[in-house]
């Protein structure tokens, strides 16, 4: 009979961590839990791609003592914006942000995704439109820029508040909040982990409703 504490089982990482900044998981790794409920996913480690934000979030979801099993993805391709984004693929210079079928996989195993993606809008917002075009999911987008349903409704991606036209749905998955202000490479505040907590929490309610 556990006293005090709960214990939960992480698998190892596929590869080791890259140092400052990048401590979570090297690129391409997943940190797996023993139940998959929540994965939290984050942009590639890279000089301006930390993984800060993102093993905050997952350690505040375990220390919070919430309900459920928490993994960690930390991308392959995660930094850009994918191939086919309109007006800004062409331009953008290095990598195109990407899913392998391994990723694929992953995070469609699990029952809610948090989509972490940083501080431009029309990439925030076509990263998410190429994640849940591929994977069936509910997502909780957390970015530092402001974003709304209807930026993200806009490009085909089908959210909680605002749908986009039924010719015109690109997603097979949903964003059912959004989180902004959490600045990538910081801590977030209290207020901000609180309302993703809160998010998630609702989200595992409605899916496990016992």
């Amino acid at each position: 009979m556990p006293i005090g504490r709960v214990t939960q089982v992480v698998d190892c990482r596929e590869s080791m961590g890259m140092g400052k900044g990048g401590g979570l998981a090297q690129r391409g790794t997943i940190s797996e839990c023993r139940s998959p409920d929540v994965i939290v996913v984050g942009m590639s480690p890279g000089r301006r791609h930390v993984t800060k934000p993102v093993c905050d979030i997952t350690s505040a979801l375990r220390r919070e003592g919430v309900e459920f099993s928490v993994s960690t993805l930390v991308l392959n391709a995660g930094s850009g914006v994918p191939p086919d984004a309109p007006g800004i693929a062409g331009s953008v210079l290095g990598a195109y942000f990407g899913l392998t079928p391994q990723e694929i996989e992953q995070i469609e195993e699990h029952k809610v995704a948090i989509l972490h993606h940083g501080n431009v809008r029309s990439h925030v917002v076509q990263k998410v439109r190429f994640i849940l075009e591929h994977v069936d999911v509910k997502a909780v987008v957390v970015a530092q820029c402001p974003i709304d349903y209807e930026d993200l409704a806009k490009e085909g991606v089908k959210t909680a508040l605002v749908m986009p036209p039924p010719d015109r749905v690109k997603t097979r998955g949903s964003v059912e909040a959004i989180v902004s202000g959490v600045t990538r490479g910081q801590t977030p505040t209290r207020e901000k982990m609180a309302e993703v907590i809160t998010a998630v929490t609702r989200l595992m309610k409605e899916h496990n409703p016992r």
